[in-house]
């Protein structure tokens, strides 16, 4: 039948003669180049066979140790950090966001209490603020007195401004800067204004030691902060970051106090991190409303994202392009949003399976300052005489900041694998010829070798299967192959 002529066909087509498999066993033997075999087979003499075979039986232990570690250190995911001091000739200026610690003009707010109060709740998105128990009800019913109550636009009116009353001088690498060369933008301090905003390609320091000179007038009588919740500080509290991304003053902000002159020295350190699972990083990630990828853009968006699905509206102080929470939504539905945010983890940073895992590429700006009093005597009556002002008012509200690279060069800190592919390929060949002599060709041919004798045992076995079972029974009405005979033989 069928099965008999596939047996046939595989003994005589696919099966060679025992003689032959032996022959090919040991042709192999002879003309393998995986070195050391042909000593076993071709050597008569007993004792120098087995010392071969001991040789290439703990060589090729050797080299399985070997590239077991090798991949077993591949898959650990190993890294390591360069650092490269780069000099050039020009070097891009980052951008600096100033803010006065007096956050409202105290003509302007009849309740400074509450004023401040409101301000904390609506500022406790970007840090988070806690408001007291003993004033909720003087709260609550200022809320309700003052549904149309605009925060952002009380801000904006009658928070800190930058004019050329406040801004007093103002000098970029020898030319002169005006308060229109700042953008306003919203933080936890209300009014805050950046230079270079825009990263202008003009704006680029040639010369160290000099870059961004500035004078404030902070005008006290003017800006006051309530003393009894927290409030004790007057001066000028900026922060220095790449142009492209939002300032954070949340641990990362310098101050000047009134009075005094700082003097602040930047140099610019670009991270590179390596993307997961080398490093923590994600490439692929994107934000909506940021130029370019941060963890604190993303914390941001990620918080705009859950109040906006949970509030029905957006504060203004995020990213993004939903109505505009007014203040009941923030005392009753925003600050019990952040609240929860905060304690169940649902906007978290760091690392790659966080919702705002590290980037992949930050520029930051570490800084040296340094502080003197701000002017001596004959300065004090300078300004006194140019102001019009008396020099006890010189000493209590100007501030003198200067910022300006340390020297032009920038340092690159990258983090790079320890082990690339090629490497290990590298690596795993370099162990087969050391100790095998073995190449690709070598694992080449004992593949062939290994899939050719597999076939063998697979015909082999097939040949010694049993018959295929009847799987249709004959009909009743059909005699059988038996009876069709003895009835001939009756016959």
């Amino acid at each position: 039948g069928i099965s008999e002529k596939i047996r046939l066909y595989l003994i005589k087509k696919l099966l060679p003669r025992l003689e032959d498999r032996r022959k090919y066993h040991q042709e192999f033997a002879s003309s393998t180049s995986f070195h050391g075999v042909h000593n076993i087979v071709q050597t008569q003499s007993k004792t120098r066979k087995m010392l071969w075979l001991l040789i290439v039986t703990g060589c090729l232990a050797v080299v399985i140790w070997q590239i077991c570690s090798r991949f077993i250190y591949y898959f650990s995911w190993p890294t390591t950090t360069t650092v490269v001091v780069q000099y050039v000739e020009k070097v891009k200026f980052p951008a600096v966001t100033f803010c006065n610690l007096n956050r409202f003009q105290a003509h302007a707010v009849s309740n400074l209490k509450i004023i401040f109060l409101i301000w904390n709740i609506v500022s406790g998105v970007l840090q988070k603020f806690a408001v007291e128990d003993k004033y909720s009800q003087e709260l609550n019913d200022f809320l309700l007195g003052n549904q149309n109550f605009s925060i952002k636009e009380f801000t904006r009116k009658n928070g800190f401004y930058l004019n050329s009353s406040t801004l007093l001088e103002c000098d970029f690498f020898g030319k002169p800067c005006y308060p229109q060369d700042f953008e306003h933008v919203f933080t936890q301090y209300g009014n805050c204004f950046t230079f270079n905003h825009n990263d202008l390609p003009a704006r680029r320091v040639s010369l160290s030691g000099r870059g961004l000179h500035l004078l404030f007038d902070i005008q006290q009588e003017q800006f006051t902060d309530d003393p009894a919740l927290g409030y004790t500080d007057a001066g000028i509290t900026f922060v220095i970051h790449s142009p492209k991304e939002l300032p954070r003053f949340d641990g990362l902000g310098l101050l000047t106090p009134v009075g005094m002159h700082s003097q602040v020295a930047i140099r610019q350190l670009k991270s590179i991190i390596q993307e997961y699972p080398w490093g923590e990083c994600k490439p692929d990630l994107k934000l909506q409303y940021h130029k370019i990828y941060s963890t604190n853009g993303c914390l941001q968006e990620c918080k705009a994202r859950y109040i906006q699905d949970r509030c029905g509206c957006l504060p203004f102080i995020l990213p993004g392009n939903g109505t505009e929470c007014d203040l009941l939504k923030f005392y009753t539905c925003v600050y019990p949003a952040v609240y929860d945010i905060e304690i169940k983890g649902l906007c978290t940073v760091g690392t790659h399976n966080s919702t705002c895992p590290a980037p992949c590429e930050e520029i930051d700006y570490p800084t040296t300052v340094t502080y003197s009093s701000f002017g001596g005597e004959k300065a004090i009556k300078y300004f006194s005489a140019k102001l019009k002002k008396s020099p006890e008012y010189i000493r209590q509200n100007l501030v003198r900041i200067d910022i300006k690279y340390h020297d032009l060069s920038y340092k690159i800190t990258q983090q790079q694998k320890a082990l690339t592919i090629s490497e290990l390929l590298a690596d795993i060949g370099g162990q087969l010829g050391l100790f095998c002599g073995a190449s690709m060709i070598t694992i080449i041919e004992l593949l062939e070798y290994i899939f050719t004798n597999f076939c063998w045992m697979c015909i082999f076995l097939l040949l010694k299967a049993p018959e295929m079972p009847q799987w249709n029974n004959p009909s009743q009405n059909q005699p059988t192959h038996k009876e069709k005979k003895k009835g001939i033989q009756e016959c």
